[in-house]
């Protein structure tokens, strides 16, 4: 199979949190029933206010393991955070349901987030 690296990105997050935070991302199915995987390489959230935010992003999976990435992370005014530092997570898709990655903000419209994939096409 073939690999395609993707972006994709959310602007002005919202404060919903967990499952009904702003699908930054989701794991797309295969062809058919197949499943897939998406390797997530980089994800970026940046603070568009004057004044510093806290910043959540989630893992909802689609075998109902759901998981915070980050919590109540704190980014100063006009600054960004790099949330990967090198690191890489694995997304799955059963071939109907995929993993989502949310994000979400305790300030209205203060957050944009960057997410950067390599999908399993």
């Amino acid at each position: 199979m073939a690999n395609d690296f993707k972006r994709f990105t959310v602007s002005s997050a919202t404060t919903s949190t967990g499952a009904s935070g702003d699908a930054l991302y989701s794991c797309p199915a295969g062809a058919g029933s197949s499943a897939l995987e998406s390797i997530v390489i980089g994800i970026t959230l940046a603070n568009k206010t004057t004044t510093g935010v806290t910043a959540d992003i989630y893992l909802d999976g689609f075998d109902g393991t759901d998981t915070h990435i980050v919590k109540n992370a704190t980014i100063p005014a006009g600054s960004a955070l790099e949330v990967m530092s090198g690191n890489k997570i694995v997304l799955q898709n059963n071939g109907t349901a995929g993993d989502v990655i949310r994000v979400s903000c305790g300030t209205a419209s203060a957050l944009d987030a960057t997410l950067s994939v390599l999908e399993d096409v």
